[in-house]
């Protein structure tokens, strides 16, 4: 992507200890849509600043978590029981990449893709059915986005974006498109008050808070020095940055992640439900290193808890839901669980542009 590059000459001249200007990061791993993935112009708005991170083409990511308990209101039989257990294995890992596929002064478009995959195992798995059927399965995320930025002037800037995503343990043989498709978006529009300071507002549909949901977004991103600065998406993140040096960046904050996936189950349940949607919403507070490898590859660590806000099934065959649900997110919840804040930890590798690359490309200008 592109080169942060307007009017750094100038800038130089009263910071001359400016931060080295990368191209913007590509999103986050709770894939909303990071503000400043699309390169600042030199003539136009947009959402980043100056001291940002390396844009990341290609990401691929593991992460896992300390044992925890979880403890299950069983809503599927009659009277509601209760059974409880340790998750010893919950490991996630993803795929992501992102396509600049136009790139003009007045119009960014990105493409972008991604695959992830989420397993559980748990120490006593005949303690429930549920347990059972989440055993080993493997948890899906197949999705593509496509991400607009659009410039107005100097000051003002919008930015847009949808993606369908496949959740759930399909297999090919059996996907069903309407079953397992979720759908979410964003819109943003924003003012952009300096290189080192641009904030918008805006509104978001998704599945950031578990259950498909419309809610209002802030974003601020700022740089106060050379070392320090705030790259925020309010509420579903805050992230302070400290640029250690030119290879090597430290970021602390939360995010709030959420996950909602159709599930088919091995065994029907006490009710004989035999399909399940199960959406999980968690905050994660974390401390990320990010260091360059080698010119064009680098690699981050990240670690901090996760506290869960959210870990219930519902019953898929109320999918449809009338007006008052809708608004409420009331649904027939067959399985309550509470789990345990937990440590995790995850390591990533990602591709970002070569500097022979962005040095032509600045060059061009």
């Amino acid at each position: 992507m592109l080169l942060l590059t307007g009017g750094l000459a100038a800038q130089a001249q009263v910071r001359p200890t400016t931060p080295p200007v990368y191209p913007p990061p590509a999103p986050l791993p709770n894939d909303t849509l990071r503000a400043d993935q699309v390169g600042r112009s030199q003539e136009f708005a947009v959402p980043s600043v100056v001291g940002q991170g390396p844009s990341k083409g290609l990401i691929a990511h593991l992460e896992g978590l300390a044992d925890f308990k979880i403890n299950s209101d069983l809503n599927d039989q009659t009277p509601a029981g209760k059974a409880s257990s340790t998750v010893v294995k919950n490991r996630r890992a993803f795929i992501k990449g992102y396509i600049p596929v136009w790139n003009h002064p007045h119009l960014k478009v990105i493409l972008g893709f991604n695959y992830d995959r989420e397993e559980f195992q748990f120490q006593n798995p005949d303690n429930a059915s549920f347990y059972r059927n989440l055993e080993d399965k493997g948890l899906k995320t197949v999705g593509t986005q496509l991400a607009v930025i659009r410039p107005v002037d100097e000051v003002h800037w919008y930015l847009a974006r949808v993606k369908g995503e496949l959740n759930g343990d399909y297999t090919s043989s059996e996907l069903s498109i309407q079953d397992y498709l979720k759908m979410s978006g964003e819109f943003i529009y924003g003012w952009k008050r300096s290189p080192y300071l641009s904030w918008g507002v805006g509104a978001q549909v998704g599945y950031t808070f578990g259950r498909q949901s419309i809610y209002p977004v802030i974003l601020y991103n700022r740089t106060f020095n050379p070392r320090w600065g705030v790259e925020s998406l309010f509420p579903a993140r805050v992230t302070v940055r400290r640029n250690l040096n030119a290879k090597t960046l430290l970021f602390g904050g939360y995010t709030v992640d959420g996950m909602n996936y159709n599930i088919k189950l091995r065994e029907p349940l006490a009710n004989g439900l035999q399909t399940l949607i199960l959406r999980e919403t968690e905050l994660k507070f974390r401390l990320r290193l990010e260091r360059e490898i080698y010119d064009f590859l680098w690699f981050g660590i990240e670690g901090g808890y996760r506290y869960n806000v959210n870990f219930n099934a519902v019953d898929a065959a109320s999918n449809e839901r009338t007006l008052p649900q809708l608004f409420s997110g009331s649904r027939n919840r067959v399985v309550q669980n509470t789990l345990g804040t937990v440590p995790y930890a995850s390591i990533e590798v990602f591709l970002v542009p070569p500097r022979k690359f962005l040095k032509k490309i600045n060059q061009g200008r």
